[in-house]
């Protein structure tokens, strides 16, 4: 399992989604989104959004979930997840292919920050 969190100042929630929704599908020919989730209460929100893709190191799938928290006019709470591309039974063997789909996520993500 590989964790990025970060803090966004400046950005609009939905612009920022939006991009990351459809630029990480379109950052690897396996990735696709596979479910979402969106809580609003007030002037909290939160979108959780899980994505796939094949590991071709690992042989196998592995799933990024993104959570985007915002409170009002706060800055935006980012945190994404990687899990999966293990096959050994008792611990963790290959892990690289998580590290490299949180890697992606995050070079698209100062990509999107830089605009």
């Amino acid at each position: 399992m590989a964790i990025f969190e970060k803090t966004i100042q400046n950005k609009k929630f939905d612009q920022l989604l939006w991009k990351l929704e459809n630029e990480i599908p379109a950052s690897s020919w396996s990735a696709e989104l596979e479910a979402g989730s969106d809580f609003k209460e007030g002037d909290a929100r939160c979108s959780v959004r899980v994505f796939e893709r094949y590991s071709v190191m690992g042989g196998n799938r592995l799933s990024l979930t993104l959570t985007m928290f915002q409170n009002g006019d706060s800055p935006i709470r980012l945190s994404a997840i990687t899990a999966g591309g293990s096959q050994a039974v008792f611990f963790k063997v290959n892990t690289l292919g998580e590290e490299s789909f949180l890697e992606d996520v995050k070079g698209l993500l100062e990509e999107i920050l830089e605009e």
